[in-house]
Protein backbone atom coordinates (compact mmCIF):
# COMPACT_ATOMS: atom_id res chain seq x y z
CA UNK A 1 0.00 0.00 0.00
CA UNK A 2 1.37 3.43 -0.95
CA UNK A 3 1.90 6.12 1.67
CA UNK A 4 -0.67 8.31 -0.05
CA UNK A 5 -3.32 5.58 0.06
CA UNK A 6 -2.54 4.81 3.69
CA UNK A 7 -2.83 8.47 4.66
CA UNK A 8 -6.15 8.62 2.83
CA UNK A 9 -7.39 5.61 4.80
CA UNK A 10 -6.31 7.14 8.10
CA UNK A 11 -8.12 10.37 7.22
CA UNK A 12 -11.39 8.43 7.16
CA UNK A 13 -10.94 6.82 10.59
CA UNK A 14 -12.71 8.32 13.60
CA UNK A 15 -9.92 7.10 15.86
CA UNK A 16 -7.33 9.05 13.83
CA UNK A 17 -9.17 12.37 13.89
CA UNK A 18 -7.96 15.46 15.76
CA UNK A 19 -9.87 16.20 18.93
CA UNK A 20 -11.00 19.85 18.96
CA UNK A 21 -11.32 19.76 22.76
CA UNK A 22 -7.62 19.07 23.35
CA UNK A 23 -5.73 21.23 20.85
CA UNK A 24 -4.43 23.40 23.71
CA UNK A 25 -3.36 20.48 25.91
CA UNK A 26 0.34 21.26 25.56
CA UNK A 27 -0.22 24.69 27.14
CA UNK A 28 -2.03 23.47 30.25
CA UNK A 29 -0.77 22.82 33.79
CA UNK A 30 -0.67 19.21 34.91
CA UNK A 31 -4.01 19.16 36.72
CA UNK A 32 -5.79 20.53 33.64
CA UNK A 33 -4.09 18.01 31.36
CA UNK A 34 -5.44 15.30 33.64
CA UNK A 35 -8.91 16.86 33.61
CA UNK A 36 -8.90 16.77 29.80
CA UNK A 37 -7.94 13.10 29.81
CA UNK A 38 -10.54 12.31 32.45
CA UNK A 39 -13.26 14.19 30.59
CA UNK A 40 -12.55 12.22 27.43
CA UNK A 41 -12.50 8.92 29.32
CA UNK A 42 -16.09 9.55 30.44
CA UNK A 43 -17.39 8.91 26.93
CA UNK A 44 -16.09 5.33 26.84
CA UNK A 45 -18.75 3.51 28.93
CA UNK A 46 -21.53 5.19 26.98
CA UNK A 47 -19.96 4.08 23.70
CA UNK A 48 -19.72 0.51 24.96
CA UNK A 49 -23.34 0.61 26.15
CA UNK A 50 -24.47 1.26 22.59
CA UNK A 51 -22.95 -2.01 21.36
CA UNK A 52 -24.23 -4.27 24.15
CA UNK A 53 -26.50 -6.23 21.74
CA UNK A 54 -23.50 -7.12 19.59
CA UNK A 55 -21.46 -8.06 22.65
CA UNK A 56 -24.33 -10.29 23.82
CA UNK A 57 -24.45 -12.01 20.43
CA UNK A 58 -20.72 -12.71 20.67
CA UNK A 59 -21.05 -14.02 24.24
CA UNK A 60 -23.76 -16.46 23.16
CA UNK A 61 -21.49 -17.82 20.41
CA UNK A 62 -18.57 -18.12 22.84
CA UNK A 63 -20.75 -19.99 25.34
CA UNK A 64 -21.79 -22.41 22.60
CA UNK A 65 -18.12 -22.94 21.70
CA UNK A 66 -17.18 -23.63 25.32
CA UNK A 67 -20.03 -26.10 25.67
CA UNK A 68 -18.59 -27.98 22.67
CA UNK A 69 -15.12 -28.03 24.21
CA UNK A 70 -13.90 -25.42 21.72
CA UNK A 71 -11.93 -22.21 22.27
CA UNK A 72 -12.11 -18.44 22.33
CA UNK A 73 -9.16 -17.00 20.41
CA UNK A 74 -8.12 -13.36 20.40
CA UNK A 75 -5.88 -12.07 17.62
CA UNK A 76 -4.46 -8.57 17.43
CA UNK A 77 -1.38 -6.37 17.12
CA UNK A 78 0.20 -3.74 19.36
CA UNK A 79 -1.99 -2.53 22.21
CA UNK A 80 -4.96 -4.49 20.86
CA UNK A 81 -2.96 -7.71 20.84
CA UNK A 82 -1.60 -7.11 24.32
CA UNK A 83 -5.09 -6.56 25.70
CA UNK A 84 -6.24 -9.84 24.15
CA UNK A 85 -3.30 -11.75 25.62
CA UNK A 86 -3.94 -10.13 29.00
CA UNK A 87 -7.59 -11.14 29.04
CA UNK A 88 -6.79 -14.69 27.93
CA UNK A 89 -4.03 -15.13 30.53
CA UNK A 90 -6.31 -14.13 33.39
CA UNK A 91 -8.96 -16.77 32.68
CA UNK A 92 -7.23 -19.88 34.14
CA UNK A 93 -6.61 -18.41 37.62
CA UNK A 94 -9.90 -16.54 37.73
CA UNK A 95 -12.21 -19.25 36.44
CA UNK A 96 -10.19 -22.46 36.86
CA UNK A 97 -10.33 -23.22 33.15
CA UNK A 98 -7.58 -25.15 31.36
CA UNK A 99 -4.74 -23.35 29.63
CA UNK A 100 -5.68 -23.01 25.99
CA UNK A 101 -9.43 -22.61 26.45
CA UNK A 102 -8.95 -18.86 25.90
CA UNK A 103 -6.00 -17.99 23.67
CA UNK A 104 -4.36 -14.65 22.93
CA UNK A 105 -2.30 -14.22 19.74
CA UNK A 106 -0.26 -11.08 19.07
CA UNK A 107 1.62 -10.04 15.95
CA UNK A 108 5.32 -10.47 16.60
CA UNK A 109 4.83 -13.20 19.22
CA UNK A 110 5.70 -13.03 22.91
CA UNK A 111 8.43 -10.41 22.37
CA UNK A 112 5.71 -7.98 21.27
CA UNK A 113 4.19 -8.11 24.76
CA UNK A 114 7.08 -6.15 26.27
CA UNK A 115 8.41 -4.09 23.36
CA UNK A 116 7.00 -2.53 20.24
CA UNK A 117 7.24 -4.65 17.10
CA UNK A 118 4.86 -2.54 15.09
CA UNK A 119 5.91 -3.79 11.64
CA UNK A 120 4.73 -7.29 12.57
CA UNK A 121 1.14 -6.24 11.95
CA UNK A 122 1.62 -5.53 8.24
CA UNK A 123 1.50 -9.10 6.89
CA UNK A 124 -1.95 -10.72 6.62
CA UNK A 125 -0.35 -14.11 5.99
CA UNK A 126 1.14 -14.07 9.49
CA UNK A 127 -2.32 -13.73 11.03
CA UNK A 128 -3.52 -16.79 9.14
CA UNK A 129 -0.34 -18.66 10.01
CA UNK A 130 -0.75 -17.94 13.72
CA UNK A 131 -4.19 -19.54 13.66
CA UNK A 132 -2.94 -22.51 11.65
CA UNK A 133 -0.21 -23.14 14.20
CA UNK A 134 -2.72 -23.51 17.03
CA UNK A 135 -4.96 -25.80 14.96
CA UNK A 136 -7.95 -23.51 14.51
CA UNK A 137 -11.16 -25.58 14.26
CA UNK A 138 -14.67 -24.79 13.02
CA UNK A 139 -16.15 -24.79 16.54
CA UNK A 140 -13.72 -22.11 17.76
CA UNK A 141 -14.56 -18.41 18.05
CA UNK A 142 -11.98 -15.92 16.74
CA UNK A 143 -12.12 -12.30 17.93
CA UNK A 144 -10.05 -9.96 15.78
CA UNK A 145 -9.05 -6.86 17.75
CA UNK A 146 -7.94 -3.72 15.90
CA UNK A 147 -8.91 -0.16 16.79
CA UNK A 148 -8.59 0.96 13.17
CA UNK A 149 -10.33 -2.13 11.87
CA UNK A 150 -7.79 -2.32 9.04
CA UNK A 151 -4.76 -4.11 10.57
CA UNK A 152 -3.49 -6.60 7.92
CA UNK A 153 -2.46 -9.24 10.52
CA UNK A 154 -6.00 -9.26 11.93
CA UNK A 155 -7.63 -9.18 8.49
CA UNK A 156 -5.59 -12.21 7.45
CA UNK A 157 -6.56 -14.07 10.61
CA UNK A 158 -10.26 -13.35 10.27
CA UNK A 159 -10.28 -14.31 6.58
CA UNK A 160 -8.61 -17.62 7.41
CA UNK A 161 -11.06 -18.23 10.27
CA UNK A 162 -13.98 -17.71 7.88
CA UNK A 163 -12.46 -20.20 5.43
CA UNK A 164 -12.24 -22.78 8.23
CA UNK A 165 -15.84 -22.11 9.26
CA UNK A 166 -15.06 -20.70 12.72
CA UNK A 167 -17.24 -17.97 14.21
CA UNK A 168 -15.62 -14.57 13.66
CA UNK A 169 -16.00 -11.42 15.75
CA UNK A 170 -14.52 -8.02 14.95
CA UNK A 171 -13.70 -5.56 17.74
CA UNK A 172 -12.77 -2.11 16.44
CA UNK A 173 -13.49 1.51 17.31
CA UNK A 174 -14.40 2.63 13.82
CA UNK A 175 -17.82 2.09 12.23
CA UNK A 176 -17.97 0.19 8.94
CA UNK A 177 -14.38 -0.98 9.34
CA UNK A 178 -12.72 -3.59 7.13
CA UNK A 179 -12.79 -6.25 9.82
CA UNK A 180 -16.44 -5.46 10.61
CA UNK A 181 -17.23 -6.35 7.02
CA UNK A 182 -15.41 -9.68 7.33
CA UNK A 183 -16.75 -10.91 10.67
CA UNK A 184 -20.01 -12.63 11.58
CA UNK A 185 -20.42 -10.20 14.49
CA UNK A 186 -19.04 -6.66 14.57
CA UNK A 187 -18.53 -4.85 17.89
CA UNK A 188 -17.65 -1.21 17.19
CA UNK A 189 -17.78 1.16 20.17
CA UNK A 190 -17.07 4.63 18.75
CA UNK A 191 -15.26 6.74 21.34
CA UNK A 192 -14.17 9.54 19.00
CA UNK A 193 -10.76 11.14 18.50
CA UNK A 194 -8.13 10.61 21.17
CA UNK A 195 -6.67 13.20 23.56
CA UNK A 196 -3.44 12.83 21.59
CA UNK A 197 -4.23 12.26 17.93
CA UNK A 198 -3.87 8.61 16.98
CA UNK A 199 -2.81 7.42 20.44
CA UNK A 200 -5.40 4.65 20.48
CA UNK A 201 -4.06 3.05 23.64
CA UNK A 202 -6.15 5.73 25.39
CA UNK A 203 -9.95 5.82 24.96
CA UNK A 204 -9.98 3.15 22.27
CA UNK A 205 -7.83 0.83 24.37
CA UNK A 206 -10.09 1.40 27.37
CA UNK A 207 -13.15 0.55 25.29
CA UNK A 208 -11.49 -2.63 24.05
CA UNK A 209 -10.60 -3.65 27.61
CA UNK A 210 -14.19 -3.11 28.76
CA UNK A 211 -15.52 -5.24 25.91
CA UNK A 212 -12.99 -8.02 26.49
CA UNK A 213 -13.89 -8.02 30.20
CA UNK A 214 -17.51 -8.54 29.19
CA UNK A 215 -16.82 -11.28 26.65
CA UNK A 216 -14.98 -13.56 29.04
CA UNK A 217 -16.75 -12.67 32.29
CA UNK A 218 -20.26 -13.04 30.88
CA UNK A 219 -19.32 -16.24 29.05
CA UNK A 220 -17.84 -17.77 32.18
CA UNK A 221 -20.92 -16.83 34.21
CA UNK A 222 -23.11 -18.43 31.55
CA UNK A 223 -21.23 -21.75 31.82
CA UNK A 224 -21.50 -21.90 35.60
CA UNK A 225 -18.23 -20.37 36.77
CA UNK A 226 -19.90 -18.16 39.36
CA UNK A 227 -22.31 -18.54 42.26
CA UNK A 228 -24.26 -15.38 42.99
CA UNK A 229 -21.54 -12.79 42.29
CA UNK A 230 -18.65 -14.88 43.60
CA UNK A 231 -15.81 -16.40 41.55
CA UNK A 232 -16.34 -19.86 42.96
CA UNK A 233 -14.24 -21.53 40.26
CA UNK A 234 -11.07 -19.57 40.92
CA UNK A 235 -7.80 -21.46 41.31
CA UNK A 236 -6.35 -20.68 44.79
CA UNK A 237 -2.76 -20.59 43.51
CA UNK A 238 -1.30 -18.05 45.94
CA UNK A 239 -1.86 -16.87 49.50
CA UNK A 240 -4.23 -14.08 48.50
CA UNK A 241 -6.39 -16.42 46.44
CA UNK A 242 -6.42 -19.03 49.21
CA UNK A 243 -7.68 -16.34 51.60
CA UNK A 244 -10.29 -15.33 49.03
CA UNK A 245 -11.41 -18.94 48.69
CA UNK A 246 -11.80 -19.29 52.47
CA UNK A 247 -13.84 -16.07 52.58
CA UNK A 248 -16.13 -17.29 49.78
CA UNK A 249 -16.88 -20.54 51.57
CA UNK A 250 -17.63 -18.57 54.74
CA UNK A 251 -19.77 -16.00 52.89
CA UNK A 252 -21.93 -18.59 51.19
CA UNK A 253 -22.34 -21.07 54.02
CA UNK A 254 -22.00 -19.09 57.25
CA UNK A 255 -19.29 -21.43 58.51
CA UNK A 256 -16.16 -20.43 60.44
CA UNK A 257 -12.73 -19.92 58.89
CA UNK A 258 -11.39 -23.24 60.28
CA UNK A 259 -14.43 -25.06 58.89
CA UNK A 260 -13.94 -23.43 55.50
CA UNK A 261 -10.25 -24.32 55.51
CA UNK A 262 -11.11 -27.94 56.37
CA UNK A 263 -13.66 -28.15 53.55
CA UNK A 264 -11.13 -26.79 51.07
CA UNK A 265 -8.52 -29.28 52.27
CA UNK A 266 -11.03 -32.10 51.78
CA UNK A 267 -11.85 -31.03 48.24
CA UNK A 268 -8.38 -30.17 46.98
CA UNK A 269 -9.04 -26.42 47.19
CA UNK A 270 -12.11 -26.73 44.97
CA UNK A 271 -14.28 -23.85 46.18
CA UNK A 272 -17.47 -25.11 44.54
CA UNK A 273 -17.15 -28.53 46.10
CA UNK A 274 -16.20 -27.06 49.47
CA UNK A 275 -19.36 -24.94 49.46
CA UNK A 276 -21.55 -27.83 48.34
CA UNK A 277 -20.13 -30.20 50.95
CA UNK A 278 -20.53 -27.62 53.71
CA UNK A 279 -24.12 -26.71 52.81
CA UNK A 280 -25.39 -30.24 52.21
CA UNK A 281 -23.24 -32.31 54.54
CA UNK A 282 -22.59 -34.71 51.67
CA UNK A 283 -19.35 -36.53 51.07
CA UNK A 284 -16.87 -35.15 48.57
CA UNK A 285 -17.54 -37.76 45.87
CA UNK A 286 -21.30 -37.48 46.25
CA UNK A 287 -21.02 -33.71 45.93
CA UNK A 288 -18.70 -34.03 42.94
CA UNK A 289 -21.21 -36.30 41.18
CA UNK A 290 -24.07 -33.92 41.91
CA UNK A 291 -22.09 -30.96 40.61
CA UNK A 292 -21.30 -32.87 37.43
CA UNK A 293 -24.98 -33.71 36.90
CA UNK A 294 -25.77 -30.00 37.36
CA UNK A 295 -23.36 -29.13 34.54
CA UNK A 296 -21.04 -27.37 36.96
CA UNK A 297 -23.73 -24.92 38.12
CA UNK A 298 -23.37 -24.71 41.90
CA UNK A 299 -26.76 -23.08 42.46
CA UNK A 300 -28.49 -25.90 40.57
CA UNK A 301 -26.56 -28.58 42.47
CA UNK A 302 -27.47 -27.04 45.84
CA UNK A 303 -31.14 -26.86 44.85
CA UNK A 304 -31.23 -30.48 43.70
CA UNK A 305 -29.37 -31.82 46.74
CA UNK A 306 -31.46 -29.91 49.29
CA UNK A 307 -34.88 -30.29 47.65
Amino acid sequence: MTEQRLMSELDRLVSEGRNPRTVDIDLLPTIDVLRKINDEDRVVPAAVEKVLPEIAAAVDRIVLAFQKGARLIYIGAGTSGRLGVLDASECPPTFRVPEGMVVGLIAGGSDALVRSIEGAEDDPKMGAQALREIGLAPDDVVVGIAVSGRTPYVIGGLNYARQIGATTVALSCNPASTIAGIADIAISPVVGPEVLTGSTRLKSGTAQKLVLNMLTTASMIRIGKSFQNLMVDLNPSNKKLVARAIRMVMQTTGCTAPQARHALDQTGNDVKLAILVTITGAGVEEARTALGKAGGFLRKAITEMTA
